[in-house]
């Protein structure tokens, strides 16, 4: 794919940047120049090699969820009363607020 002035003006309008003519001839070349790489790569042979699912064998390590009676009880603390084994928090608007 060519890099011409028409794409340069395209992708500033898209960045909403404005440039001057120097630097759409600067930005031309250094695109061509990026592609260049990228052509270089489609033309290696990659039949033998695996692909590639991540950066690493790394797992995360998490600990096991375990409840906690002392923080659960400050919990309900906090909001006392309950409705259906859920905790019931007050009313944040008031229903004068939406009429």
């Amino acid at each position: 794919m060519a890099i011409n002035e028409e794409t340069i003006e395209h992708l500033a309008e898209l960045c909403r940047i404005k440039i001057s003519d120097k630097q759409k001839e600067k930005l031309s070349s250094d695109l061509e120049g990026i592609l260049g790489h990228f052509k270089e790569l489609t033309e290696l042979d990659t039949a033998d090699v695996s692909p590639v699912t991540g950066g690493t064998d790394l797992m995360n390590v998490l600990m096991d969820d375990e409840e906690n009676d002392e923080l659960l009880s400050k919990g309900k603390e906090a909001f006392p009363e309950e409705e259906k084994g859920f905790l019931k928090v007050p009313a944040v608007f008031d229903k004068s607020d939406h009429e």
